[in-house]
């Protein structure tokens, strides 16, 4: 197999960036003119290969039809099928490249659009994507026997129909791509609002390399303009065959009614439980690096901590020498007051708290000034002293504050860390010495992520053991998912034959 022209692929996606502008840029000095192919680019996108003999306009899988996405998609699918495992392989190759290159201004314009987060990790996040399991992931398996020989291969479904959020557009986006492509699929994506403009940037690069490259139109395909019609047209489309939602509670629920396979990456509210025989120094690091990781943005995220009361004192002086900024009771308050709206009540303690999302991702000096308390520009993350019911500890906030909430045993912190979870069955952490104190929360909490005396970042690989995904199927139990999440095993029986001994 060829390697991927990593240079023309530079150069597509630069023509690609050009014309959202309204100019394609000129050639680099010293660099021809592209020939062949690759100098169609600097022309208008209008007819290409199969398309252009049936006079259609080349859309490089941006569409303002959810229903033409879906059918373009499928034709890409039925390309992808013939060319083989080795085009699969060519794709993961030429997203994960891609996802790298640009990835500082692929990181910025979302930043920019979205508004939320903070830009380095923005940036890091798409250059992370190189962790990414491809078709190495799918091992086929074989029996024989006195009966013959049963081969069992992973399959792919066609179309998947994906909803992406603001939180992680790209990333998640360019991530589930790899999954999804390297399965034999093709797919349609449904960003969030607040963030399509910045994927689209993305899917156009993508499909024209992929174009460029293997010969194969739209096979990542996405809804320019999203409303909330795009996604009842791209499940109910009949060349959709399994969905995928990363979002929030609403679309999961919309997802798993449609009557289609779903797999659904939920909301969460990781705990974690510190008690007294971890290193508090570590733990401390470890709740400063994931909580303050992209503002909080990730479901995995440490959102509220249960101490031990003989170590909290410890714990959040050590979370001081680190950086981060202690808040009073009054700021707490007046942070509260500010972050949530309640019904039937008023503050911390009163009616159903909603998170206000103009603090959702905004940095920890943000969310001081709405406390009444000036901190550094660089802070990472705020925190305070909590009681177990405080909204702060109960809903999943996604802003740079952590409650800390004391606890007289390891017993009682479980069972609150259980009920924060809200039996999303997402992610929980525990930072502890002791393994039956580790095994009895993990199995009270029973999450599809534990991570034990780390950052909740080495749940997904990074600085532990496993693979990158940006998608975390709770719900529905696939986990963290991968290129056989999206596959269907078909099995293969030769009787009385083909064994060779």
């Amino acid at each position: 197999m060829s390697a991927v022209n990593e240079t023309l692929i530079r150069d597509i996606v630069s023509e690609v960036l050009g014309r959202l502008n309204g100019a394609v840029p000129a050639p680099a000095p010293g660099r021809p003119v592209p020939a062949g192919p690759a100098a169609a680019l600097s022309k208008p996108a209008e007819k290409s290969c199969g398309c252009a003999a049936r006079g259609r306009r080349r859309h490089f899988g941006v569409f303002q039809d959810a229903s033409q996405a879906c059918a373009a998609a499928q034709e890409a699918f039925v390309q992808l099928r013939q060319k083989g495992a080795a085009a699969r392989e060519r794709v993961v190759e030429i997203v994960k490249m891609l996802a790298d290159a640009r990835a500082v201004e692929w990181g910025r314009l979302e930043f920019e659009e979205t508004k939320i987060g903070r830009l380095e990790h923005k940036i890091e996040k798409l250059r992370l994507l190189r962790l990414a399991p491809g078709m190495e992931w799918l091992r086929p398996e074989a029996r024989s026997g006195d009966h013959g020989i049963t081969l069992e291969e992973y399959a792919p479904f066609g179309v998947v129909g994906a909803v992406t959020p603001s939180t992680h557009s790209i990333p998640t986006l360019s991530g589930n791509a790899v999954s999804i492509v390297a399965a034999g699929n093709a797919v349609v994506f449904k960003p969030h609002p607040s963030a399509a403009r910045c994927a689209a940037v993305a899917v156009r690069a993508y499909n024209e390399a992929i174009r460029q490259e293997i010969g194969i139109e739209n096979l990542i395909c996405l809804c320019e303009e999203p409303t909330r019609d795009t996604f009842h047209a791209i499940w109910s489309h009949e060349a959709v065959r399994l969905l995928l939602v990363t979002g929030g509670a609403g679309a999961v629920k919309a997802a798993m009614e449609t009557g289609k396979r779903a797999i659904c990456a939920g909301p969460g509210n990781p705990p974690v439980l510190v008690d007294d025989t971890c290193c508090l120094q570590r733990a401390a690091q470890s709740v400063m690096q994931g909580a303050a990781y992209d503002n909080n943005l990730l479901c995995i995220g440490e959102k509220q901590v249960f101490v031990l009361d003989n170590v909290a004192d410890k714990l959040m002086a050590e979370m001081g020498q680190l950086g981060a900024a202690r808040l009073s009771s009054n700021q707490l308050e007046t942070l509260t007051k500010a972050a949530f709206t309640f019904q039937g009540g008023q503050g911390g303690g009163g009616g159903r708290a909603r998170v206000n999302r103009d603090f959702v991702g905004q940095d920890a000096s943000v969310l001081g000034q709405a406390a009444g308390v000036e901190v550094k520009p660089d802070t990472p993350l705020l925190f305070a002293e909590t009681e177990e019911e405080h909204p702060f500890v109960q809903e999943e906030q996604l802003m740079p504050f952590l409650p800390i909430v004391r606890v007289k045993s390891v017993e009682e912190g479980i069972e609150a860390a259980r009920k924060s979870e809200r039996q999303y069955r997402h992610t929980s952490i525990i930072h502890s010495g002791n393994v039956e104190r580790m095994t009895a929360m993990a199995r009270a909490l029973d999450t599809t992520i534990f991570v034990k005396n780390g950052p909740c970042t080495a749940g997904l690989g990074l600085g532990g053991e496993g693979y990158l995904s940006y998608s975390i199927a709770t719900l529905t139990g696939e986990g963290v998912t991968n290129p056989g999440t999206f596959t269907r095993m078909r099995r293969c029986v030769m009787v009385d034959n083909l064994r060779i001994f």
